[in-house]
C-alpha cells in the first residue's frame, strides 16, 4: 500500500498547465526522486501536495487521508513536512529556536496558556526544547545550538531547515533541491543524512533534485516530469537509459549520441 497516493493531479495558471494529469505513488519508507528540466512543474507539484495550491483536478491521499482542501498547516499536522528551494529560516532566531518553532504544530497549549504561562505551556516549551536538541544532534548541528541561523555556513543552513521539518514528526518529508549550492563533501554528507532519515527515523523521503549523481545513487525510484506531465518513471538505471528522458535533458541530437555513442544522464 502506498503512503502517498496522487491520482491524475492537474493544475493550470491561466493558459499554462503546470501539472498535467500526474499520477504518483510513494511506498512507505521509500526514497523517491522527482526530476525534470527547469520549468517541468516539480515545485508546483510539491506545492499541490502541501496545500499551497489547490488542484483543479485529481486526488491526494496520505495513508488513506484526503489532503485536497486542507491548509498547509493541516497538511503538516496530517504528516507531511517540507523544505524549499530557497532557504526559509528565521534569521533573527537561533538554530534551536528555529526548530522549536517547527515543533509548534505538535504542541497542545493554546493562546492563553502562553499568555498565562500555565503548566501546559511549560510542558510544551520543555518538549519543544528537547525535540530541538535531538534534531540538532541528529543532523550534526549541536555546536550551532545557540547561534543565529543566519550565521551558519550555507550547507548547515540547509541541514537546519531539514531538522526543523523533521521536528514536526512527519510520516513523509519533501525536500526541494536540498543539495543546491552544496559542495561535493556537503552533498555526500546530505546523502548519508537522507538515508538516516529513512533508516533511523522511519520517515519516507521524496526529493526534487538536479544533482544527477545524488539522484542516481540515492533513489529507489525516479519520476521524471516535463512540461507538467509525467515523462518517465522507474528504477534509476531504467530512467537513465530512457531515450525520452535523455532527449528532454540533452536535446534530440545529443540524445541520439555523437557518432552512434549512447548519451547518458
Amino acid at each position: 500500500m502506498s503512503l502517498l497516493d496522487v491520482q491524475r493531479l492537474t493544475k493550470t495558471f491561466g493558459g499554462l498547465t503546470a501539472v498535467n494529469d500526474v499520477t504518483f505513488q510513494v511506498p512507505e519508507r521509500g526514497i523517491i526522486s522527482v526530476i525534470g528540466p527547469n520549468g517541468a512543474g516539480k515545485t508546483t507539484f510539491f506545492n499541490l501536495i502541501t496545500g499551497i495550491y489547490a488542484p483543479d483536478a485529481g486526488s491526494i491521499t496520505l495513508a488513506g487521508q484526503n489532503l485536497v482542501g486542507l491548509r498547509p498547516d493541516q497538511v503538516v499536522a496530517a504528516g507531511i513536512s517540507r523544505t524549499f528551494q530557497n532557504i526559509r529560516l528565521f534569521p533573527s532566531m537561533t538554530a534551536e529556536e528555529n526548530i522549536m518553532l517547527g515543533r509548534g504544530v505538535r504542541l497542545k497549549g493554546g493562546f492563553w496558556d502562553a499568555v498565562l504561562r500555565t503548566g501546559k505551556f511549560r510542558r510544551d516549551e520543555e518538549e519543544a526544547n528537547n525535540t530541538a536538541r535531538l534534531m540538532l544532534d541528529f543532523v550534526g548541528l549541536s555546536k550551532w545550538r545557540g547561534e543565529l541561523s543566519t550565521n551558519l555556513p550555507y550547507g548547515d543552513q540547509r541541514r537546519l531547515e531539514i531538522a526543523r521539518a523533521l521536528a514536526t514528526t512527519p510520516k513523509l518529508i519533501l525536500l526541494d533541491e536540498p543539495a543546491a549550492g552544496m559542495n561535493p563533501r556537503e552533498t555526500e554528507d546530505l546523502k548519508a543524512l537522507i538515508r538516516a532519515i529513512r533508516d533511523e527515523l522511519g520517515v519516507t523521503v521524496v526529493l526534487i533534485e538536479h544533482d544527477m549523481r545524488l539522484v542516481m545513487t540515492l533513489s529507489e525510484n525516479i519520476t521524471v516530469l516535463n512540461y507538467g506531465s509525467k515523462l518517465s518513471e522507474g528504477l534509476p538505471h531504467q530512467v537513465r537509459n530512457d531515450p525520452a528522458v535523455m532527449e528532454a535533458y540533452l536535446g534530440r541530437g545529443a540524445a541520439a549520441g555523437e557518432h552512434g555513442k549512447e548519451a547518458r544522464l
